[in-house]
């Protein structure tokens, strides 16, 4: 039962501060409570003046909540989703579109409030989503263990050479390879940066992983999909002290890698619980926001 929402918005959304007072005065109204992000409780002060509402940091708000409703664009419902998987709260997260995409926040602000009811009442249309357990060791040492929804990337600094990287799947050496970065994306994060570095689709339904080079330097290179019960390694190796490898969670954070650092990808414990816009199925999704099939 829902009894408490957690409410984002995307950082100095304008647009969206007047919304963020309506939707807890709607909360309210049903006898659920309204829980603010300080920068989003600072947003709708904007609007004009708030109730006094619980304030809680991001990194909290998926211990203190029922579900987490977020309005802004794909890059904000994926910050919150990482901090739901590393929380392991479970909750559900139901996106509103504020950005110019809007492929996880597929639900538009005409839709927020029969969406929101049907989230609320136990009605709305729920999908699983897989998401990733990043963990990055040095000699041994635990250095970065974080989960991810979409991708995690290792690739070049911005005035890097090519970078030399070796990858292993499970106990299986797959391939070393000279290229720009790698990409490992689950199912969701297919249609992200691993799409327009050629990988492929996955439906959200697929139980794969997906690694994709990025301007590999050799003609025979293709994206890979493998099981997503895969453990996938990747080690960088650096002759030259100066070069820059990074590792980037989601295009979130960022992560500076040496030749003794290996970044290891699985599937995490638990999926992401979306919650989708019941009026419009996943390929429907793929045809509007990235005019899939069209001539």
């Amino acid at each position: 039962m829902i009894r408490r929402v957690g409410i984002v918005a995307k950082s100095r959304l304008q647009a969206a501060a007047a919304h963020l007072k309506e939707v807890a005065t709607w909360l309210e109204a049903r006898s659920i409570e309204a829980v603010f992000d300080p920068d989003s409780a600072a947003l709708a002060q904007t609007a004009g003046a708030l109730a006094r509402h619980r304030i809680v940091e991001k990194d909290q708000l998926p211990r203190e909540v029922d579900m987490v409703l977020v309005l802004g664009g794909d890059g904000t419902l994926l910050g919150m989703a990482g901090r739901i998987g590393q929380a392991g709260t479970g909750i559900p997260i139901l996106g509103v579109n504020f950005g110019s995409l809007g492929f996880l926040t597929e639900v538009t602000l005409p839709e927020l409030y029969s969406s929101l009811e049907a989230a609320v009442s136990g009605g709305a249309a729920i999908e699983e989503r897989m998401m990733l357990n990043v963990s990055v060791e040095c000699n041994g040492a635990s250095v970065v263990d974080r989960v991810v929804l979409n991708d995690v990337v290792v690739t070049q600094g911005a005035l890097s050479r090519v970078i030399d990287l070796s990858l292993t799947v499970d106990t299986e050496f797959m391939m070393r390879i000279r290229a720009d970065g790698i990409i490992v994306a689950s199912p969701t994060g297919s249609t992200a940066y691993n799409l327009s570095s050629g990988g492929p689709i996955l439906h959200p339904h697929v139980d794969g992983l997906s690694i994709t080079p990025i301007a590999p330097h050799t003609l025979t290179n293709r994206p890979v999909v493998v099981p997503g019960s895969s453990v996938i390694r990747i080690q960088p190796f650096m002759p030259d002290t100066q070069d820059e490898v990074f590792a980037t969670f989601d295009g979130q954070s960022l992560l500076s890698l040496k030749s003794n650092h290996i970044v290891s990808v699985r599937r995490a414990t638990q999926p992401l619980k979306l919650i989708r816009a019941s009026s419009r199925g996943y390929f429907q999704v793929l045809r509007e926001k990235l005019k899939w099939g069209e001539r």
